[in-house]
């Protein structure tokens, strides 16, 4: 100090030179750091320049990574000199902002974001929301993004393409500014079938036990027939045949069929209008999937950049075929909706064997099922898709009173926690997130009941039930996926680490539900996007040559360990993490490595804190790996 005023100090730090021991600037870095930190108690650290990724061999997914680099720095020192009984050095961020926001976002909106942004990064279980109305400004995507949202859903039953290609620059955009990989879900709309026009506007009644028929004649409906402009549905029904109206609230039984007309008993009665929904519970319908529509929303959607498209109303394997086909080579992935009788009794396990995920779109289920049954079947659906390794979302209704209240009802969250004790990857909001009066508080909402259910002793015992019986494919993959969470619980490892080029290595380990996060390192950032679906993964993008040699390997352990310390799973040099790679890269599914690494790099084991400072201490030769 010289006499009041505090001596400002300007640290420059520099990559380190060819050949240098990869610790060496770390060390040095370190307590040149911590001492200015511990200067005295008015004394700050502000960071001038982020520190670069250990060996500047890899670069992350985007550019704007500069201020937030810099504030988790910060952070990550102002613990260190906490430890030591030194202040903070910025005073009123809070502590959770280690997950990833922005400093410039902490410091204008610090009570708004900073107590949800923690919770991103300890749920496993993760966050789909509808983009709508509601939630359709940068403003308001980036509040359900902070609150927990993981996938975007589009949905193409509404809104055109110009509105879709600017929520997906949006969604991007906001990706860009949180170096976060963010996935988007392009839903078709699908088959829908609907009967025809009635001579009266208001529609008519029909009382239970009269006669109504339907058939191909476009003259207007009466109290006794309406067309119903589907043909392969009219030529398919039979006597005993059921017939659901309105999405469920009128029910009829057909009773006589002939040349272009069935003729029904009305079970249940209402009111029956204008182009009101018709449901086939007990027949597979001869249909396409994909209407016209859908087929050009799909030629639209393979032109945007999104990551995941699903096929509402399957049926059987050969609808999802039919789409796979028409995407072609594109990375794509494939999720089929399950809201149809016959997927779910006759066809579940080749149409999850086809997918690359499954949503359980209880909403229709519910109306061609009894309704005692859905919560089976979602049980049902849920463990076949754990058998195969595919994540499964649970969607439709889990806060639905959340639309017009800021409080949901005690069954709904009852709901949703059903859906994580089944073992869910995902969970998604519909009409709560795209027109809801509350959408961030929605969104919110279903992140506390996550976290909360997941710190739950019931949890984790019934993630370990399983993992314990989990199926394998005897592959050496397998075996090392197996042998990195055991690893991890034993060491007490705080993440392991997955290098994979397209995803599967990683969403193998995610089925293995370990205790600890899932980090993928991929080059792809669509495969990176894609994950962002599957329980516990958190990606990041890095650009490395796959054609490594042993000593660049090395490097590159050291660059994932600085992303896991970013994400804010590595706290201390004493920390571990388990890595797992396949050498050579760039072969699918092909694992044949495990390391243990400490939070100070592949060279180092451990690093310990003594009254010198930070101690180095070099793993002897015999055991390096």
């Amino acid at each position: 100090r010289t006499g009041a005023e505090p001596t400002h100090i300007r640290v420059s730090l520099a990559a380190r030179t060819p050949g240098a021991p990869r610790h060496q600037l770390t060390m040095v870095s370190l307590r040149t750091i911590v001492a200015l930190a511990l200067l005295g108690s008015t004394s700050s650290f502000t960071p001038i320049t982020p520190l670069p990724l250990r060996g500047m061999r890899s670069k992350v997914m985007h550019t704007s990574t500069s201020t937030m680099m810099a504030h988790k720095q910060t952070q990550a020192f102002t613990q260190i000199a906490q430890a030591r009984g030194g202040g903070s050095t910025t005073p009123g961020a809070p502590a959770a902002a280690m997950g990833g926001v922005p400093a410039s976002l902490i410091a204008s909106e610090p009570s708004k974001t900073g107590a949800h942004v923690g919770e991103r990064w300890t749920k496993n279980t993760k966050q789909l929301a509808t983009v709508g109305p509601a939630s359709s400004t940068y403003a308001m995507l980036e509040k359900l993004f902070v609150a927990g949202v993981d996938v975007f859903r589009l949905n193409f039953s509404h809104g055109g393409h110009e509105e879709k290609a600017e929520l997906v620059g949006i969604i991007r955009q906001l990706e860009a500014n949180y170096n976060h990989p963010i996935g988007i879900l392009a839903d078709l709309q699908g088959p829908k079938q609907r009967v025809g026009v009635f001579e009266s506007e208001t529609g008519v009644v029909l009382v239970e036990g009269q006669k109504f028929r339907f058939d191909l004649d476009a003259e207007l409906g009466t109290a006794t027939r309406v067309q119903l402009p589907h043909p392969e549905i009219v030529g398919t029904l039979r006597p005993g045949d059921s017939l659901l109206i309105d999405d469920g609230k009128m029910r009829m039984t057909v009773i006589e069929n002939g040349e272009g007309y069935v003729e029904c008993t009305v079970d249940v009665g209402g009111k029956i209008s204008n182009r009101k929904g018709v449901n086939t519970p007990t027949i597979v319908t001869p249909i396409s999937p994909l209407t016209k529509k859908d087929r050009e929303d799909l030629e639209f959607i393979k032109t945007l950049d999104v990551d995941w498209v699903a096929l509402s109303f399957v049926q059987k394997p050969g609808d999802i075929q039919e789409m796979k086909d028409l995407i072609g080579d594109l990375p794509l992935k494939v999720m089929a909706k399950l809201e149809k009788p016959s997927a779910v009794t006759e066809y579940l396990e080749d149409i999850v064997a086809l997918c690359d995920g499954i949503m359980v779109a209880r909403g229709d289920l519910g109306v061609e099922m009894a309704v005692e049954d859905v919560p089976v079947i979602q049980k049902r659906i849920i463990r076949e898709c754990q058998r195969q390794g595919t994540p499964v979302v649970v969607a439709t209704q889990m806060l639905e009173s959340m639309i017009e209240s800021p409080t949901p009802t005690r069954a709904e969250a009852s709901d949703v926690a059903t859906a994580i004790y089944d073992g869910a990857d995902a969970v998604m909001l519909s009409a709560e997130s795209a027109a809801g009066q509350y959408p961030e508080l929605a969104v919110q909402t279903q992140q506390k009941i996550i976290s909360r259910v997941e710190r739950s002793p019931y949890y984790r015992d019934a993630n370990d039930r399983y993992s314990r019986h989990r199926p394998t494919e005897g592959t050496s993959t397998d075996a090392i996926t197996i042998s990195a969470r055991s690893v991890a619980q034993t060491v007490g490892a705080k993440a392991i680490i997955v290098f994979t080029n397209s995803g599967t290595t990683v969403v193998r380990a995610s089925n293995g539900r370990p205790s600890v996060p899932i980090i993928a390192i991929t080059t792809e950032a669509k495969a990176a996007r894609s994950l962002s679906l599957a329980w516990g993964v958190y990606s990041q993008v890095l650009d490395f040559n796959h054609d490594l040699a042993a000593q660049e390997f090395e490097a590159l352990l050291g660059d994932a360990v600085t992303v896991a310390t970013n994400k804010g799973f590595v706290t201390s040099p004493n920390d571990l993490v388990v890595v797992t790679a396949g050498i050579p890269f760039g072969i699918p599914g092909a694992v044949n490595t495990l390391r243990i690494v400490s939070g100070a790099g592949p060279g180092s084991w451990p690093r310990c804190y003594d009254s010198n400072g930070w101690t180095l201490k070099k793993k002897p030769a015999e055991s390096a790996n």
